[in-house]
């Protein structure tokens, strides 16, 4: 779980891994512990850091300093990134998919945590080769490096593109999604706010209760002056008293 660093511009950190390694000395086994750290604000930067120790505490805070010193500028387009790409890190391939909005970040454990961390919330991922945690956070790193925007390409070829198909799917998402309702303004994602509906209030339990014990005297009730009624109807009146013998 991504955990909040105290440091200016909100970075999160997230714990990749933890890997012990042991070596046998004159004296027995010497262990050591390396950690693989990933940070990230969630708006485009992002880094990682692999530092070892003998002590887990002491190695994923050096990892920390080497993944704040070493964070890269990622080019986001809405919640997905600007193109198709594919980074390696020896025998480990990743290819990073753009994806309309809705579709969520569809990856493993190690990629997912990334890309979170990096603020994509729309794309798909295949691995490819070694499966070495290490090797693919490395990779997306990789991949990550060598995306670019539209506008970046157009300047360095001087031609116009025009809109992406990226582009027009993202649009086309947001338009759909931001549908509205009365309230919502256009291209806008409706919240739980817009789209609340007001429910009935349920009897809180002391009401209910009292109401079924109401219902439960209802019959009783009722009967007692089923029989009152009957006592008055069998009584003689005043003018009909019986003669006396």
């Amino acid at each position: 779980m991504a955990e909040l660093m105290e440091q200016s511009g909100q970075m999160e950190s997230h714990t990749a891994g933890i890997f012990r390694t042991a070596a046998t000395v004159k004296g027995g086994r010497r262990f050591s512990f390396g950690a693989m750290v990933i940070v990230g604000d969630r708006r485009g930067k992002i880094g990682y850091g692999h530092a070892k120790s003998t002590e887990v505490p002491t190695a994923i805070e050096k990892a920390e300093k080497h993944a704040r010193r070493g964070t890269i500028k990622v080019p986001l387009l809405g919640g997905t990134i600007p193109h198709e790409v594919e980074g390696r890190f020896l025998a480990s391939r990743v290819r990073l998919l753009p994806a309309s909005p809705g579709t969520g970040v569809i990856a493993g454990t190690s990629v997912r945590s990334i890309l979170e961390l990096v603020g994509v919330t729309d794309c798909m991922t295949k691995c490819y080769g070694s499966t070495n945690k290490v090797n693919v956070i490395k990779a997306v790193f990789d991949a990550l490096s060598q995306l670019r925007t539209k506008e970046l390409i157009e300047e360095l070829r001087g031609v116009d593109l025009g809109e992406t198909d990226i582009e027009e799917r993202v649009a086309r998402g947001q338009r759909f999604m931001g549908t509205p309702a009365a309230g919502a303004s256009k291209g806008r994602v409706l919240t739980a706010d817009d789209v609340r509906v007001e429910r009935p209030e349920e009897p809180k339990p002391e009401e209910s209760k009292a109401e079924e014990a109401k219902s439960d005297d209802a019959p009783a009730e009722e009967a007692k002056a089923d029989d009152a009624e009957a006592k008055t109807d069998d009584a003689p009146a005043d003018g009909d008293k019986p003669a006396d013998a």
